[in-house]
Parts: structure tokens; sequence; C-alpha cells
């Protein structure tokens, strides 16, 4: 005998929803996640040019060394502020912030490719001028201390650099299914669990592993934002791997969510061997 679900999925999202199209929540859901996706890059840029500043022996400061958030602080900016704005957007985007978030949540259909694609660009957007507000309040200190771009560090090869962003998206991806999951939130209900909760401290916990190899990406408009503006050759050389890298991650993280934990193979397989038998 089959158990009653306790919860409800959602239906998968078209491929292709011309619908939506002609929906102004749709357009809402596209410009909060440009706004969101800038005031983001402009503050995590900010904290890192800012870091950089104060604890440059250059700038004058005998306690250098000591003297700014840290790498610690960095990673609490990222952090923080995507808390805050999936908090902020949930209810009008979903609140990913993220073309690697997108790409995963399309994979497992959770949304659609019109508006995955979409998202994609306004997120991408929105990075461009989120760090140019930042060259344009401190263009002599951004251009200076390497303006917040992602680059693989020295002494690191790209094989590592690649794993580093694969496995900090896979967290970070696998961390917002597990935040979003209906069936979490019917069975969990007595958790007051925020989702945005998680899924920041997961962007948090990532930086701080991978900040010391590529500065950690994670978030392809974030890689794309900063250097476009800052247009260095070395920030355009590694950008591959700021894009790779988390799109692999992500779809591993969706396959993992919706095909193990989920087990969305052995429902498939068990539908399939039923139909056989009939």
């Amino acid at each position: 005998m089959e158990s009653v679900k306790d919860y409800t999925d959602p239906p998968p999202a078209p491929l292709i929803d011309v619908e939506e199209l002609g929906k102004w929540a749709f357009y809402r859901a596209v410009i909060a996640e440009f706004i969101a996706t800038l005031l983001f890059l402009y503050i995590t840029v900010a904290t890192v040019i800012g870091y950089k500043h104060q604890s440059d022996p250059a700038a004058g400061d005998a306690d250098a060394a000591c003297s700014g958030v840290g790498i610690l602080g960095i990673a609490w900016a990222f952090g923080g502020m995507i808390f805050i704005l999936v908090y902020c957007t949930a209810g009008i985007s979903g609140g990913h912030i993220n073309p690697a978030v997108t790409f995963g949540l399309f994979l497992a259909r959770k949304v659609s490719l019109v508006r995955a694609l979409l998202y994609m660009i306004a997120q991408c957007l929105g990075a461009i001028c989120g760090v140019g507000l930042v060259k344009s309040f401190q263009k002599a200190y951004y251009v200076r201390y390497g303006g917040g771009a992602n680059e693989l560090s020295p002494g690191y090869s790209k094989g590592t650099g690649l794993g580093a962003e694969i496995i900090g998206t896979f967290v970070l991806v696998y961390t917002v299914f597990s935040a979003t999951d209906p069936k979490r939130s019917a069975r969990d209900s007595h958790v007051p669990v925020l989702a945005p909760l998680p899924i920041g401290f997961a962007v948090f916990m990532v930086h701080l592993a991978t900040i010391p190899i590529t500065g950690t990406g994670i978030n392809p408009a974030r890689s794309f934002g900063a250097a476009v503006i800052y247009n260095q050759d070395k920030a355009w050389d590694d950008q591959w791997i700021f894009w790779v890298g988390p799109f692999i991650g992500a779809a591993i993280a969706a396959a993992y969510h919706q095909y193990v934990l989920r087990a969305g193979a052995i429902k498939a397989l068990g539908s399939f061997r039923s139909n056989a038998h009939m």
C-alpha cells in the first residue's frame, strides 16, 4: 500500500513558457534579480577594496597587517549579503542572485528556460553596475587593489581552481535545494529555519575555504561583473574557470538532490517497470 504524501511538489516548469512574457510578475522578478545582484556586488566589492586599502603597508599605517575586516570579514560580507538579499527577493523572484543557482534550478525544472536566461542576463548586468558603482566612488583604490576581480592565485593550477569552484558551488546549490525543498517544509514545519540563513551561511563557509585559491567565485555574474569593470588580462584569462566550475557544480548538486535524495531515478525506473508489466 502506498503511503499518502504529506507534501506537494510543484509541477515541473515548462521548458519554454511563452505566457510568462505577458505577465508583469515575470518582469518584476527580473528587475528584482538585477537590483539584488547590483547591491550584492556593490557591498561585497567595496568591502574587498576597503580591506585591501586598510591592510596595505604602503598606505602608511604601521599596523596595516592587523587592520581592516580581514578574510573573515570579506566572507561575512558575501554570506551576509546573500542572506539579506535572498530574504528580500525570495517571494518575488525566488532570490537566485547567481546564474549557477538559476542553472541548477533550471536543470531541476524549477524554472523555465525563458526565465533562466533572462535572470542570468539581469544578474550579469546588475553585477556590472554594482562593481561600476564601487569604481566610480573610489577609482584610484579600485584599480590599485585589484578591482575585486576573481583570479587564480599564484601557486595554484587551473585544475585546482576549477575543482575549488565546482565543489564550492556544489555546496551552495545543494544548500539551496535542501532549504527550499517542499518535502522538508512540510515535515519540519516545527523547526522555524529561515531558508535564506543556511544559503547565506553556505556562501560564507565556501569563501573561508576558497578565497586563498580563486578569491571565491561560485557565482558567474559576480566574476563577470568584476572582470568587465576591472578589465585586466589576468581576470579575463581565468574567467572561464568561474563559469565552467560553477555550472558543473550546480549540475552535480541538482542531479544529486533530484535523483539520489529525492529518488527521482528510482521513481522513474519503478514507473517504467510498472508500465512494462501492464
